[in-house]
């Protein structure tokens, strides 16, 4: 058996073969092949990798026998003397976690754990992870809800949208049905509902007062039969008789309450 490689046989006793190496002491899986020869390939070019001095953009084009992941994880290993099973390079201060050779997110030191155990996915343009049998956004972590929209509900504060850095994301609505307008220099929250077509809720001074506004008008709602999974907003920091107090005193548009009427 050529270096690097023993074989393996699958549950219908079909026989291929797998490569590994061992580097610092740690024996590192490369994947599995079809035939010796692609599997030694592998042995090879992570031999030479480890060796080397190349950069991840660089070794992309080395080798057509390791799988990016496992190529940014065998050069992070070399470099900074840490084996990540996820496609994760250490830099200074800060981690990227590559998508693709052409695609690098960046994200905070005190994101590496969760990372190094959840592999980022993409699906129409959404960034998600596997968590216990649940597709979670990676929006979520900074309390970004997932109906929210780029440059009207958060930010990437440099502009870099691959930028996932704590200092680099800007909340600015976090609430559902809320939406920060600017009227001549004074910041409003304007809320809407989606109801056969938006209807909009009231405008009000602080988003908090918005978010009960919300809350209220869905309440109306399904007191008058309206059958929907509306999401409802928490208030951190209210208590309940503060709460009921604003749920009780804000008001509602007529225009609204006029058409929840016409359907009872």
């Amino acid at each position: 058996m050529l270096p690097g490689v023993y074989t393996a046989v699958t549950k219908s006793n079909r026989l291929y073969y797998r490569s590994s190496i061992t580097y610092r002491g740690k024996h590192i899986s490369l994947g599995s092949f079809t035939t010796e020869n692609d599997a030694h390939q592998a042995y090879i070019s992570a031999s030479r990798l480890l060796e080397s001095e190349l950069s991840i953009d660089d070794s992309f084009y080395l080798t057509q026998y390791i799988a990016f992941d496992k190529l940014v994880s065998l050069i992070n290993f070399r470099d900074n003397r840490l084996y990540i099973p996820t496609p994760i390079y250490m830099r200074k201060n800060y981690f990227s976690y590559y998508l693709s050779i052409h695609r690098e997110l960046k994200f905070d030191i005190d994101d590496l754990f969760y990372y190094s155990s959840h592999k980022i996915l993409q699906r129409q343009g959404h960034l998600y992870v596997n968590d216990y049998g649940m597709q979670v956004t990676i929006l979520s972590r900074y309390g970004i809800k997932n109906h929210a929209v780029c440059d009207k509900d958060y930010r990437f504060v440099n502009g870099d949208t691959n930028d996932f850095r704590y200092s680099n994301i800007e909340v600015i609505n976090p609430y559902y049905g809320v939406s920060r307008i600017d009227q001549k220099g004074r910041i409003r929250y304007k809320v809407r509902i989606h109801i056969n077509g938006n209807f909009t809720i009231g405008t009000y001074h602080s988003e908090e007062k918005a978010a009960i506004a919300y809350n209220k008008a869905v309440d109306l709602a399904k007191q008058s039969g309206i059958q929907k999974n509306f999401p409802e907003n928490y208030i951190e920091g209210l208590s309940a008789s503060e709460y009921a107090d604003i749920y009780t005193k804000i008001k509602i548009s007529p225009r609204y309450l006029e058409y929840l009427k016409r359907r009872t």
